[in-house]
């Protein structure tokens, strides 16, 4: 069987999403995952040119088994930058269930992490500040409303992008307003979600206890946030994938103090009063996570047909 993003789209929500994800961090953080960390080719064009990267990312976990096969190629302008897809097998007898349509699955789970993140680490924050309008930054705008009323009052989302025509057409669509970077990184939360490949997000522009949640900069060479930021109380998605695969935490010199699902499982404390940083890489327990629940609604639907 295969799902296309439109299917996906239709059963897909994030209110079934964020639970499940919430519930597949504290396994992943205790053991009940298995989980290598993903594979990366960079890839070259034809004469010899950078073009992009090709990743796969297996993971066996509860009744299933899954491997995404993900492409980010920043040259693209037809099409995503960002694309995917997951195959879906079963864990008792490793028959193939599905084939489906990755790059949403892998859009919805990360903005659902950072929701994740945002309930547990900031549950008092009452102001967003989102850097990046493409597609991660309008994604966690929604999937933060979800879990924190306060960020759906008028003036609490404030958008920055280096594309001020981007910044103001999200700010349009999503009822943000479009702001500098600045007032941007003055909020209680603060999501970096670009495609940087050196610090954008300052130190010096933060409040004293401000979340930073940051998406961008996958790769040990590449970073979204400078060393002042990286100071704060550093709590990892993996502790594994950031000390191999953020240039964040490696080239700041940073020490993961815990993960996130360390704490949802009780088994690490939450941060003390100051500056947290939340670094987020994407895992292959996410993209799993996403596919269960869209094959699960599918069968349910099929056998709701017969």
């Amino acid at each position: 069987m295969y799902i296309s993003e439109e299917q996906i789209a239709a059963v897909l929500t994030y209110e079934a999403l964020i639970p499940a994800i919430r519930t597949a961090l504290a396994d992943y953080s205790t053991g009940k995952v298995e989980q290598p960390l993903r594979q990366v080719i960079r890839v070259k064009d034809e004469a010899g040119n950078a073009a992009g990267w090709f990743a796969t990312m297996p993971v066996v976990y509860g009744e299933f088994m899954a491997v995404k096969t993900v492409t980010f190629f920043p040259g693209n302008t037809t099409m995503p930058t960002h694309l995917a897809v997951i195959e879906l097998l079963d864990r008792g007898t490793g028959q193939p269930l599905a084939v489906m349509d990755g790059r949403l699955i892998t859009e919805m789970r990360t903005a659902a992490v950072s929701a994740v993140a945002a309930e547990t680490l900031a549950p008092n924050a009452r102001t967003l500040g989102v850097l990046g309008s493409g597609v991660q930054a309008r994604s966690h705008i929604e999937a933060l409303r979800i879990l924190n009323p306060p960020f759906q009052q008028e003036g609490s989302v404030k958008v920055w992008s280096r594309n001020t025509a981007n910044a103001a057409k999200l700010s349009a669509v999503t009822g943000a307003s479009a702001s500098s970077i600045e007032e941007a990184a003055g909020c209680d939360v603060v999501v970096t979600a670009t495609a940087s490949t050196t610090p954008v997000l300052l130190g010096k522009w933060l409040r004293p206890q401000s979340l930073v949640i940051a998406v961008g900069a996958v790769g040990p060479n590449l970073r979204e946030l400078d060393d002042e930021v990286m100071r704060g109380y550093l709590v990892a998605e993996s502790r594994q994938g950031s000390e191999n695969e953020s240039g964040d935490v490696l080239l700041s010199g940073a020490k993961v103090r815990s993960e996130l699902g360390e704490i949802l499982a009780q088994a690490a404390p939450l941060p003390p009063p100051g500056r947290t940083v939340f670094k987020s890489l994407g895992m292959a327990i996410e993209d799993l996570t996403g596919a269960a629940i869209v094959w699960k609604k599918y069968k349910q639907l099929q056998e709701t047909l017969l």
